[in-house]
C-alpha cells in the first residue's frame, strides 16, 4: 500500500520486451529513500504497483505484465522517461496522502492546464465507467500522486496543484493530451459496490441475539 506522497523522480534507463511483458530498469535520484530497496519489495512507478526483481547501485528493475500494460501508461515508457516513485508504506509511517493501492484503474488524457497564480489547475478527462467513484473534495491518484478533486462535471475533473508538487513530481512535464494513470479512491469503490449489490444478495443478518446467547451458555 502507498499514500501518494512522491519520494523521488526516477528515470527509465532500460526497456526490454519479455514474453508479452516488459522488463523496466529505473534509476532513482539521490534520495536515500530507495538506497535500501530490495528484491520482492513493492514500489509505485507513476502510480502502478510493481515488484522489484533486481537491484543495483542507484537502480532497480521490475517486470511489467500484460494486465498492467493494458491499463496504464507503462507500455509507453522509453529510455529517458521520467517517473514518480514511492516505496510501500510501513506500519509506523505518517499517512500524508490517502490509501493508495497502486492498482491503476485506467489511463486517461489531460484536457487542460490552467495557471492560477499561486497554483496550477489540471483538468483530466473522466471515463464514464468511473464516474461513480469520484466526488468533489475527494481523493484521487494521478500518476501515483495523491491529489484532491477540486472541480467535477460529467466528463472532466480538476485538481489544484501547489508549486512544490509541480516541482517535485513529473506533473511539470504534462501538457494537454498527455496520458496519465488514474486510481480512484478505494473507499469510494467499496461504497459504490455495496450500493450496486441487490438487497437479495446481501449477507444474511446475524442470528446472534439475546436468546441465542442464553441458549448457548453466555
Amino acid at each position: 500500500m502507498f499514500t501518494g506522497i512522491i519520494k523521488d523522480v526516477g528515470t527509465v534507463t532500460g526497456v526490454t520486451k519479455r514474453n508479452g511483458g516488459l522488463r523496466l530498469k529505473v534509476h532513482y535520484g539521490n534520495s536515500s529513500e530507495f538506497s535500501t530497496l530490495s528484491i520482492d519489495e513493492s514500489v509505485s512507478i507513476s502510480g502502478a504497483c510493481q515488484t522489484v526483481v533486481a537491484v543495483g547501485e542507484g537502480w532497480f528493475e521490475v517486470d511489467t505484465v500484460e494486465e498492467t500494460l493494458s491499463k496504464t501508461t507503462l507500455g509507453s515508457f522509453r529510455n529517458g522517461s521520467r517517473v514518480n516513485l514511492e516505496r510501500a508504506v510501513r506500519p509506523l509511517d505518517r499517512l500524508g496522502g490517502h490509501f493508495v493501492l497502486g492498482h491503476v484503474d485506467c489511463a486517461s488524457a489531460v484536457y487542460d492546464i490552467r495557471e492560477l497564480g499561486s497554483s496550477r489547475e489540471l483538468w483530466v478527462a473522466l471515463p464514464e465507467s468511473f464516474t461513480a467513484f469520484i466526488v468533489s473534495a475527494g481523493s484521487i491518484t494521478i500518476d501515483g500522486i495523491s491529489l484532491t478533486v477540486a472541480k467535477l462535471d460529467a466528463q472532466l475533473f480538476a485538481v489544484a496543484i501547489i508549486p512544490y508538487t509541480v516541482a517535485h513530481t513529473t506533473l511539470h512535464s504534462l501538457q494537454p493530451g498527455s496520458r496519465v494513470n488514474l486510481e480512484f479512491d478505494i473507499l469510494g469503490k467499496y461504497v459504490a459496490r455495496q450500493l450496486a449489490v441487490p438487497s437479495s444478495s446481501a449477507i444474511p443478518s446475524s442470528r446472534i441475539d439475546d436468546l441465542w446467547l442464553r441458549e448457548n451458555g453466555f
